[in-house]
């Protein structure tokens, strides 16, 4: 199995010796990163990454790229190989990423590998997004699904009802089910991106796109029954718990919408 797992990245950083990970470089740096594939070649929408993040690399693998399997993942988060990863420098980090040996096991078994869910406990996925973000966004992409996909809306509403959601944009899977679920996702993005007015945005609300994608995984996903493992993530720097959780409250009282 020819597996491919693009590595989004707008830096020049350290990157998996195994051969299954493809450095991509995203941005508009004039300067090529040796060893690294660009967004913008082939057919691509590299322009948008302010607006849809790791998206435009997932975009560019659905149409440049030829894989048994093709996956994302980031620069700051890996998939895990499953050995104790806490309390670990970067560099001893580097050899808990997710080996291309158990890759080729789990998908054995599995059409797909996503990373564990986060659980918000107190809230769903909708009123999480409701104090993360501007509601909007989400509103308007219901309203694209139901006008385009009208059977998708049930799995939808399940989906923001729940209290648990996989983040990040990051999966691994089958080339068909990873080909289907992009072809699905940017027959609706473009849409909301044309109904939506984000020019008063701050920076970090513009990548509404990258936002919304990452509860219509669980859409697709839900619909179309696809099997699936889940992984921990892999977070390559350090984790401030405490700025998360006390964001994570703010948030909650309305008095934030600041990344955790």
């Amino acid at each position: 199995m020819k597996t491919e797992i693009y590595v989004v990245s707008h830096k020049n950083v350290k990157m998996p010796n195994e051969s299954i990970y493809v450095p991509v470089q995203v941005g508009t740096n004039k300067e090529n990163f040796k060893g690294f594939e660009r967004d913008n070649t082939g057919f691509n929408i590299s322009k948008k990454n302010p607006n849809y993040c790791e998206l435009t690399v997932q975009y560019w693998a659905w149409k440049n790229r030829a894989a048994d399997a093709k996956g994302i993942v980031h620069y700051r988060r890996y998939f895990s190989n499953g050995g104790m990863f806490f309390f670990k420098t970067p560099d001893e980090k580097f050899n808990e990423i997710l080996k291309s040996d158990k890759v080729a096991s789990l998908l054995e078994k599995n059409e797909a590998i996503l990373p564990r869910k986060r659980n918000y406990y107190i809230e769903t996925s909708w009123s999480h997004y409701e104090h993360a973000h501007h509601i909007e966004g989400l509103e308007i992409a219901k309203e694209v699904i139901s006008e385009r996909y009208p059977d998708y809306i049930d799995a939808f509403e399940e989906v923001v009802n729940r209290k648990a959601v996989h983040m990040f944009n990051m999966l691994i899977a089958k080339s068909e089910v990873f080909d289907s679920y992009t072809e699905w996702l940017f027959n609706i993005l473009p849409e909301v991106e044309k109904r939506v007015d984000i020019s008063e945005y701050s920076t970090y609300e513009k990548r509404i796109f990258g936002f919304i994608s990452e509860i219509l995984l669980d859409v697709w996903f839900e619909k179309n029954q696809i099997k699936y493992t889940e992984l921990p993530v892999l977070f390559m720097g350090k984790q401030n718990w405490f700025r998360k959780i006390g964001l994570f409250f703010l948030r909650k009282m309305g008095l934030s919408k600041k990344a955790v």
